[in-house]
């Protein structure tokens, strides 16, 4: 079972599966944690009815306490700031320690401020690091956000940056989100790109929404693998079978590290060369920074 490490206060987070489990099922958050997803994220939100929300929170709390070797993976979506539960959420896990915080329907910005002096109490209150829980925010649930993708360099916390199609078809009276093949209709392409310019802008990494059809692996396997061509570095998932699938396709493949590899070496025995001939073509400089990316990020640079 993996387990992720303290994540730094400050820049993006390598986690390619973060998995949903509901927060009022202690069932389905042990078997989400015992999968081999990078990030389990446990759900106040969506996945709790209003009613049952109270009863979640300490069920929540005594399930990250429980497994403190494990508390990095463990995050938590809590309820929207718009809403009334955002701080009885807070309030009730902070002191267990959660390893980091997703943020859902935010307007901009400043809901990540609103956050963050949240979080900054709680953690003084519990005896947490100042600034240490790392946040993901949802920045396209809500028609105003869209317009605000690119204001997150240098917000406070965040690490990663992901987007939503559902509640953003909710929250401008579409009928829906969705072409007649089934793929997602312009605006909601246009929610994914500015969710991986945006997070390109803050130096943050872009998290891929999930894939609602769990059954379809070999979909999902051909969506993650264009994303992450795209600029993503992870994916969301809601199902445990979708973990590996999803896992394989963010994980540079053996050949692809060895062709960044040569590429480096390439421009390392030819210092100050602007472009190089090789297999045919130019190498310019563009892709040396992609070899030397894909080689930092499995782990080999």
């Amino acid at each position: 079972m993996p387990v992720i490490h303290e994540t730094p206060k400050h820049g993006p987070i390598a986690a390619r599966s973060w998995l949903f489990a509901p927060g009022d099922s202690e069932k389905k958050m042990t078997k989400a944690m015992e999968g081999e997803a990078d990030i389990v994220l446990i759900d106040l939100e969506d996945a709790v009815a209003p009613d049952a929300k109270a009863a979640a929170r300490p069920m929540v709390h005594d399930f990250i306490k429980a497994n403190p070797e494990q508390r990095g993976r463990l995050w938590v979506r809590i309820n929207p700031l718009d809403g009334p539960h955002t701080l009885d959420d807070l309030v009730a896990i902070m002191p267990a320690r959660p390893g980091g915080i997703m943020l859902p329907k935010v307007y901009g910005r400043q809901d990540v401020e609103t956050l963050d002096r949240y979080l900054e109490a709680l953690e003084v209150a519990n005896g947490i690091e100042q600034g240490s829980t790392p946040v993901i925010v949802l920045i396209t649930e809500t028609a105003e956000a869209m317009f605000h993708t690119g204001d997150y360099k240098g917000a406070p916390r965040v690490v990663a940056l992901t987007w939503g199609a559902e509640d953003l078809a909710d929250s401008i009276g579409a009928s829906s989100n969705r072409n007649a093949d089934g793929s997602y209709s312009f605006t909601y392409e246009l929610a994914r790109s500015l969710t991986v310019l945006g997070a390109a802008t803050a130096g943050v990494t872009a998290i891929e929404t999930i894939s609602a059809d769990f059954k379809d692996l070999e979909a999902l396997k051909a969506r993650a693998e264009k994303v992450r061509r795209d600029g993503y570095r992870g994916m969301m998932a809601i199902h445990p079978a979708q973990v590996p699938v999803i896992n394989e396709a963010f994980t540079p493949t053996e050949a692809e590290i060895a062709e960044a590899q040569e590429i480096v070496d390439i421009f390392a025995a030819n210092p100050g060369v602007g472009a190089i001939g090789w297999k045919g073509g130019m190498l310019d400089r563009p892709y040396l920074a992609r070899a030397e990316r894909l080689l930092r990020q499995a782990g080999k640079l």
